[in-house]
């Protein structure tokens, strides 16, 4: 489960004393804490699939961070946000290509773009970025 495996990863970056991962698992482990509180799960863990859901949130976040950073010329900020990112990739599942993305979408029924986004957050959720899939939908429209 992604939230105890985040858990554990909290504590070690502790022992470890890494500063910059301990600042990105921490704050991905308080808001999947706090979201599982908020929605009132019995053990206090939150499913994989909304961890995922925030580990997206909180990586998309860093990357447009990160281009703040590069706009300003701050390379060593930028260096760290970049090891935070690949520290929460490690936590997805592999994304799927564009090929793949393109494959499905031809061989379902009904193309039109509602549809098409409802079947991949119903199958794919966590595999895909959403945008992608939009993008890609509107080809076959």
């Amino acid at each position: 489960m992604i939230f105890d495996d985040l858990q554990k990863a909290n504590i070690q970056t502790m022992k470890d004393h890494d500063k910059v991962a301990h600042e990105i698992i921490s704050l991905v482990f308080g808001k999947c804490k706090n979201e599982a509180i908020d929605k009132g799960y019995a053990d206090r863990k939150l499913p994989d699939s909304e961890a995922l859901r925030i580990i997206q949130k909180t990586i998309k976040e860093l990357e447009e961070e990160k281009i703040a950073f590069e706009k300003a010329s701050r390379a060593e900020k930028v260096e760290v946000l970049k090891t935070q990112m690949d520290l929460l990739s490690k936590y997805l599942p592999k994304q799927l290509s564009e090929d793949e993305i393109r494959a499905i979408i031809q061989s379902l029924e009904d193309k039109k773009i509602p549809s098409v986004m409802k079947y991949f957050k119903a199958n794919y959720q966590g595999q895909v970025d959403n945008a992608l899939v939009s993008k890609i939908a509107k080809e076959f429209n």
